[in-house]
């Protein structure tokens, strides 16, 4: 359940800077979080705060800490969550300045970056391995996520990007996202065969899960992988056969942030700033959609949840 509570300001430890927030990014993971999927809070009396992602300026700096200074525009990610609030702190590994060599990118723009871009860079280069060149499938293409893959995925050479929806309601709204053909999730293995001539895709973008993740395999090309990266679907756990695997030349990998943070966090920050300067010279799009004020953070998750959401969706506190 979502409430709105009053809580002390929280202070910035070591390696930590404090950030008043303008806006926040909302993400499936804050839904889980709510449905007690990731276990029972166990924040402060009992209490957790959702939220992975924000844009704001700092207003206090932990000990250590010289950079980003009070005053500066920052963006952040959240590990432990804590987004849905007016002040949030931050491990300064996790919070680049919106101050770019390209410019200084709208806090607006900037809070749907933190989670979703990050995430695109592992799932296409870390756990995708692409390729300049290679043919890409995006399940969730309306998403957050799916829509950073997407652009991302041209950044990094990338030869045809396909991408798959849930509704035929979504395909007119990814039309300009950047596809080259976007279809429906049901049925995608005959019309991905088709429109491939049979050769399949490089890599398979997939938080779905379920029977999508088990379809997936079929369209890979050789040396083809499928990257899990979440389970919408909330589908029971499967499990792949290493034996066909191995006889069909196809892999299977795994993304997630939250492991990333904690063994190589060095690296989110590194994500969010290339991130942030494409932003500002251009090159790609936060995706936002819709900004509702945090009084509404219940309709931002109920959008998320039933599927009626496209693209980014943020909570204002300004």
């Amino acid at each position: 359940m979502l409430e709105e509570l009053d809580l002390p300001e929280p202070a910035p430890t070591a390696g930590e800077v404090a950030v008043r927030v303008a806006f926040a990014g909302v993400n499936f993971a804050e839904v889980q979080h709510r449905r007690g999927e990731f276990g029972a809070p166990d924040g402060p009396g009992g209490v957790d705060v959702p939220g992975l992602e924000v844009a704001g300026v700092v207003v206090a700096l932990g000990a250590g800490v010289s950079e980003p200074a009070v005053g500066e525009p920052v963006a952040a990610y959240l590990p432990a969550f804590g987004g849905y609030a007016e002040v949030v702190t931050a491990d300064v590994r996790f919070v680049r300045s919106l101050r770019t060599g390209a410019g200084e990118v709208d806090p607006a723009e900037a809070a749907g970056l933190p989670c979703v871009y990050p995430t695109a860079f592992g799932v296409l280069g870390d756990a995708g391995r692409l390729r300049e060149g290679e043919d890409v499938l995006i399940h969730s293409a309306a998403g957050g996520v799916g829509f950073a893959a997407a652009q991302l995925a041209r950044e990094l050479g990338a030869g045809r990007v396909y991408g798959t929806v849930g509704g035929a309601e979504k395909i007119p709204y990814t039309a300009g996202l950047g596809y080259d053909e976007v279809f429906l999730r049901e049925g995608f293995t005959e019309r991905l065969t088709e429109v491939t001539g049979g050769r399949g895709v490089d890599v398979v973008l997939d938080p779905v899960g379920g029977p999508i993740r088990e379809q997936s395999l079929a369209v890979l090309a050789p040396f083809g992988r499928v990257v899990a990266y979440g389970d919408l679907g909330r589908h029971q756990q499967w499990t792949a056969s290493v034996w066909d695997l191995w006889k069909s030349n196809r892999t299977i990998a795994g993304f997630n942030i939250g492991d990333l943070a904690r063994r190589s966090p060095e690296r989110i920050g590194q994500y969010l700033a290339e991130a942030l300067r494409l932003l500002a010279a251009g090159r790609i799009r936060s995706g936002v959609t819709q900004i509702l004020p945090l009084a509404e953070a219940a309709e931002a998750h109920r959008l998320l949840e039933t599927g009626t959401g496209r693209g980014k969706i943020l909570l204002s506190f300004t």
